[in-house]
């Protein structure tokens, strides 16, 4: 059953450059995981509105597998500035029980 999760992260105003940035950066490294299936990064359009970095992934054990792992570590081991980040958001975790379309 495919996994998904959800990264809700509330950026601050002048921060979201900067934040698209570490994405664009790492583009590509994700893809080469066991079990990874997607990534989007949702840019919010309204006030308030955290950006959404959604993984889908073969199986909850796959995801758990790359957390543990050393793309993982690489990927978080410089963090964007505590003054960049709001309050709020975290980490969702989803079993896909039905699916339309692509």
């Amino acid at each position: 059953m495919t996994f998904v999760v959800n990264n809700r992260v509330f950026v601050n105003p002048g921060h979201e450059g900067a934040f698209e940035a570490r994405f664009r950066a790492r583009a590509g490294e994700i893809d080469k995981q066991p079990g990874f299936l997607a990534m989007r990064v949702l840019r919010p359009l309204g006030n308030q509105a955290p950006y959404v970095v959604e993984t889908e992934w073969e199986s909850q054990e796959a995801f758990h597998a790359w957390v543990g792992g050393d793309d993982f570590k690489r990927a978080h081991a410089n963090p964007m500035p505590r003054e960049a980040v709001g309050e709020g958001g975290g980490l969702e975790q989803f079993e896909v029980v039905i699916r339309s379309g692509g």
